[in-house]
């Protein structure tokens, strides 16, 4: 497979699972023998809240030749903004939900050159996806969830009830509240995971009896903090989040209705006494392990850029969506930078 595939990516400092995995992807296309890159305009940048070693381009522009591919996430597009004309893109939806919240006007990428591949990361994106941009057919390339990585312990359970708060601060004070006054929480660990680092959140639930899952409260693309508790062994519960509804097709996830705090609460408390849990937790961990592995996350990325590539496109100069920051911030109700200040409620 000849030429590049460059990720471009935004240099925040905090913890943003669409980052990790777009870095996770150019490690798995590397592996596969393709020449893929991460694109950061800062040179020498490195993500310092992952380990972060993968192959980079820098500079605000790029000079992309007749057979590269230009990965883009889907909060990078605007309207008259064509960051590659002439060459081939893929907008990369890791979030269906927030697909459209910097370009809304009707018409597919207005002011773009030539249309561009589409990617998603589950089935519900897809559905979604391929109603609202009539002609498009999004391809699915599934997450991995590294279950070397995030695994039990071999020490066992500690009675702990873990989640993260950063994309629900508000009603996490709530969820923390309900936990800390119901009695049966006497002795219970309760954990805010928020801006702790991606080893760290591995160790920590390793040995967690129970995850709940809050996502963001807009939807969630898919939500790989519930599937990577449930291959560390915890019992998990909490909403779906739309693209993350397949998720409770586990053995070991609950699903509880949209801001039914309480309810959360109480089935949270309650899964700490589980009957045969033991059981559960290693059923959940293989229903994970079984369906989002580094074989079929390869498998589509080929195909998806075998697809990209098929597309009219050829050389291009490319600029970072960095380059127009500024705009694409006005259009975020909350800017993605405000989620590093958000302090998580002390337990």
């Amino acid at each position: 497979m000849t030429g590049r595939v460059v990720y471009a990516s935004f240099e925040f400092q905090f913890p943003l699972g669409g980052i990790r995995v777009l870095n996770q992807q150019v490690a798995l296309l590397r592996a596969a023998g393709v020449e893929a890159y991460r694109w950061t305009p800062t040179p020498g940048f490195r993500y310092t809240w992952f380990d972060d070693d993968v192959p980079t381009l820098s500079g605000m522009t790029l000079d992309l030749g007749p057979e590269d591919v230009l990965v883009l996430p889907e909060v990078s597009v605007l309207p008259g903004r064509d960051p590659a004309p002439g060459g081939r893109k893929v907008v990369y939806s890791q979030g269906h939900y927030i697909h459209f919240l910097t370009c809304p006007a009707p018409g597919p990428y207005p002011g773009w050159s030539a249309r561009p591949a589409l990617w998603t990361v589950s089935k519900a994106g897809a559905d979604m996806l391929r109603r609202a941009l009539p002609g498009f057919e999004p391809h699915l390339v599934p997450n991995t969830v590294d279950t070397g990585l995030f695994r039990p312990a071999s020490t066992g359970r500690v009675r702990r009830i873990a989640w993260m708060s950063r994309k629900r601060p508000v009603e996490s004070t709530l969820l923390h509240r309900l936990l800390h006054a119901d009695p049966r929480s006497r002795g219970v660990e309760l954990y805010d995971i928020h801006a702790v680092p991606h080893e760290e959140v591995a160790r920590v639930l390793s040995d967690t009896s129970v995850f709940i899952a809050l996502g963001a409260p807009e939807g969630e693309g898919f939500g790989l903090p519930p599937a990577e508790a449930m291959a560390s062994g915890c019992l998990v519960t909490g909403y779906a989040g739309g693209g993350g509804a397949e998720l409770f097709d586990s053995p070991s996830a609950w699903r509880i209705p949209e801001l039914e705090t309480d309810r959360l609460a109480d089935r949270a408390l309650e899964l700490l006494d589980l009957p045969g849990q033991d059981e559960v937790r290693r059923a959940g961990r293989r229903w994970v392990s079984e369906r989002y592995t580094t074989e079929a996350a390869v498998e589509a990325l080929l195909d998806g850029i075998r697809k990209a590539r098929a597309l009219p496109g050829g050389a291009a100069p490319a600029t970072h969506p960095t380059a127009w920051m500024e705009e694409l911030l006005r259009r975020f109700p909350i800017p993605p930078e405000a989620y590093a200040r958000m302090e998580p409620p002390t337990a």
